[in-house]
């Protein structure tokens, strides 16, 4: 009776283990209704293949049941083989579902996102994992339209070994849902990514992840941002932003992104372990922005960063009183522990964005004037090789920051506030590029152990502080090196091996109108163009979605492009991804038509513009950026611009939602005569504070006889624009009531200019601006 009695626990137990050993049945399809069909019928353990090759306009839509040991997976034949294009997207729904290798790119989503851990509100994905997959420039046509390229929701989901680079259009390449209980308290994972480069957008909503939105700011979220690698995420100036409560940023590398890991809502995060590299050259490359309360940011590196206020090294910010959940709440209970700054400009800067003297202007509830309180400062290393005036700057008062046991080499240089530091003599090493470590045993100081420090138990390197706990984020030097910049670390590793490709920059002559427009459509991006006839008579746009150099064979002798097409249209059209360099040419119009302009529509990425030793005359606009169009950077150097009604026309972004149609204008030892309106009018509109940009400098350039016809009575028109530096010019019988106008609470400047007969050079301190919010 016993033996009878085992004997059906003895048969499924053989069943069960028999059907963990069942091998995986491997499901081949070559087309979207073999595809849709294999899901349908998709069970634990199954793999569906799709075949190498294009496929184009596929939505697909992943709906499977599988288990933590038996998941389903839709994986690519040959990862990276499998090309995905058109308007295509993915949807997950299910529980334990996996995607692996697919790669999209040459297309644009039809929906709000590529790739979404939903099928519809009822059916969401959980314990799901997109891997070794690719998205690259999967754009919408135009920057306005927004998508997303990865939206999480549900619980327990991944991403990880990806590689996603060229997003250009509004929103969030990566965004963290919350909304819904079934999607709070989700323990995401997003691990082992390279992020690419994501250029400019010109105004707010570009981050690279966004991890739930204002509204939902003070749910759980408990997502994980471990291991990835953000190479040059320009987007905005939010690389990161924070807006949930309980999430951890680990062993991240941030390299020269112009943003920064910002807790913009939310609170009791965790950003540890993280480096941060910047670039001398650059002002624009931040760390750290903190608001909210219990935040810990400890053992985090710090190296070369220039950026300020709200791109600081480490910006703590001042609060709005009662704030509103899509505001600024006060910094409250915040630990800044062993954390080490190299050679950063004014690294630790507090009371950031404290705005009483603009009260005249903005309403009460849009004043920043909590300041942070019940924050410690402790055990932190700064160095610098040259020492630095400011190390600590207070925008307000320091009273609620309590400083302990912080060690700096600022070379001897006093400092406001340096009472809450020990300066000695102490020198670093470089470990490898970008990193350099303590090169002997730091000074003596006993380190502050304050409530909850003991949990600090490893440094940036991962090893112990048990026995060797020292100041900074490194207690010691690493046995093995870190090798930050092997990127074999991150994304995909069939991406990373065929991304890198040696290509030879072709020259091509043009001795005539055929030669030349052959060469602009057969050129690759990089090659040079080399003008050698003397003159071109042109009768239709050179089209520029590529990056091109086209100038004179010889330098002293300039070519004449003589363009007589039709009114309104550009003698260049710049294209999205056109980047054009001009050199030592003579450019004629007829009065009626364009020197430079984007496209009316469809401008999907940037373009860029740089003219040198040029000679413009006789157009309409010399360069005409249209809605929706934006420049990463418009340079004019040592060229004259003569005889035109308009000049540099950037303001087509009026919706004043903080957008604006150029990041840098460069203007420097130019000549403008003659030039009947505005020679720039470049507007930025929307009070967004946040917002860094735009940039404008003109320097040693001369401006006469210009501005006679223009309404608003301003030759120099930066409207909103955040930075703007006039020094060394000269401005002559311009019939103007102003030559520029600048915004005093901004980094707005100006210098040794020369003005006769051209109106005044004003500074208003708070211009009024619609409010965004």
């Amino acid at each position: 009776m016993k033996i009878k009695g085992l004997l059906p626990i003895i048969v499924t137990l053989l069943l069960l283990s028999c059907g963990a050993n069942t091998p995986k049945r491997g499901i081949y399809v070559k087309d979207i209704g073999a595809l849709n069909a294999a899901i349908a019928k998709a069970t634990p353990g199954d793999e569906i293949i799709m075949a190498n090759g294009e496929w184009t306009d596929v939505e697909i839509r992943f709906v499977g049941y599988g288990s933590e040991k038996r998941p389903i997976t839709l994986k690519a034949e040959t990862a990276g083989e499998v090309l995905i294009k058109g308007k295509s997207d993915l949807k997950l729904g299910g529980e334990y579902l996996v995607v692996d290798g697919l790669f999209f790119l040459e297309g644009s989503s039809p929906s709000g996102a590529v790739i979404e851990y939903a099928i519809d509100q009822d059916t969401l994905a959980n314990h799901s994992k997109v891997t070794n997959c690719a998205i690259l420039d999967f754009n919408k046509s135009q920057r306005n339209k927004q998508d997303l390229w990865v939206l999480f929701k549900g619980r327990y989901n991944q991403l990880d070994y990806c590689y996603l680079a060229g997003k250009s259009n509004r929103g969030p390449t990566i965004r963290v849902d919350l909304a819904g209980n079934r999607s709070i308290k989700n323990y995401h994972k997003i691990t082992n990514n390279y992020f690419g480069p994501r250029p400019p957008k010109g105004g707010p909503s570009a981050e690279t992840i966004q991890l739930g939105n204002s509204f939902t700011s003070m749910a759980p979220s408990y997502t994980l941002v471990a291991n990835n690698f953000f190479d040059r995420c320009n987007g905005e100036v939010e690389v990161i932003s924070s807006k949930t409560n309980f999430n951890e940023f680990r062993n991240n590398v941030f390299y020269k992104s112009q943003g920064s890991l910002v807790t913009r809502h939310g609170n009791y995060c965790i950003v540890d372990g993280n480096y941060f590299i910047g670039d001398t050259s650059s002002e624009q490359i931040g760390g750290v922005r903190l608001i909210g309360t219990g935040h810990w940011v400890t053992n985090n590196y710090f190296y070369n960063l220039k950026g300020k206020v709200f791109r600081s090294p480490l910006a703590v910010m001042n609060g709005i009183p009662k704030s509103p959940l899509n505001r600024y709440i006060q910094v409250t209970d915040v630990v800044v522990a062993h954390n080490s700054w190299i050679n950063c400009t004014s690294p630790l800067q507090f009371g950031v964005g404290s705005n009483v003297e603009q009260k005249d202007v903005l309403p009460a509830s849009e004043i920043r004037s909590e300041r942070p309180i019940r924050t410690i400062v402790a055990n932190n290393l700064i160095y610098n090789t040259t020492s630095d005036k400011q190390p600590v700057v207070a925008h307000d008062s320091l009273d609620g920051i309590n400083f302990k046991s912080n060690l700096i080499n600022n070379q001897g240089t006093a400092f406001d506030h340096d009472s809450g530091f020990h300066q000695e003599d102490f020198s670093l090493s470089e470990l490898e590029e970008n990193i350099v470590i303590p090169s002997n045993d730091l000074p003596d100081l006993e380190l502050y152990n304050g409530f909850e420090f003991d949990q600090i138990k490893e440094d940036v390197f991962r090893n112990s502080r048990t026995n060797n706990n020292k100041v900074g984020a490194i207690s010691s030097a690493p046995v093995e090196k870190p090798n930050l910049m092997d990127l074999s670390q991150y994304g995909p590793g069939w991406y990373m091996r065929n991304s890198v490709k040696d290509t030879i920059a072709k020259t091509y002559t043009a001795g005539s109108v055929v030669e030349l427009n052959t060469a602009v459509q057969e050129a690759k991006s990089g090659d040079t163009i080399i003008l050698t006839a003397n003159r071109y008579e042109l009768k239709s746009s050179l089209k520029i979605d590529k990056k091109l150099t086209i100038k004179s064979a010889d330098t002293r002798n300039k070519v004449t492009i003589q363009y007589d097409g039709l009114a309104a249209t550009p003698t260049f059209e710049m294209n999205p991804k056109g980047k054009l360099f001009l050199e030592s040419v003579i450019l004629r119009g007829n009065r009626d038509n364009y020197a430079f302009a984007s496209l009316h529509s469809n401008m999907s990425s940037l373009y860029n513009l740089s003219v040198a030793e040029c000679e413009l005359s006789d157009f309409d606009y010399v360069l005409k950026g249209y809605k929706y169009s934006f420049s990463e950077y418009i340079k004019f150097t040592s060229s004259s611009i003569r005889n035109c009604a308009n000049g540099l026309e950037l303001s087509a972004e009026d919706d004043d939602r903080g957008d604006y149609n150029a990041e840098n204008v460069f203007i420097d030892n130019c000549t403008f005569e003659g030039i009947d309106k505005n020679v720039i009018d470049y507007y930025r509109g929307g009070y967004d504070e946040s917002t860094v940009g735009g940039n404008l400098i003109v320097t040693n350039s001369s401006f006469a006889a210009c501005g006679a016809k223009e309404e608003n009575g301003i030759l120099i028109n930066t409207y909103g624009i955040i930075n703007v530096d006039l020094s060394g010019n000269s401005f002559t019988d311009n019939q103007v009531k102003l030559v520029a106008r600048l915004w005093g609470a901004k980094n707005n400047t100006y210098s040794d200019n020369e003005i006769s007969r051209s109106g005044k050079l004003v500074v208003e301190e708070n211009l009024p601006l619609k409010l965004m919010y």
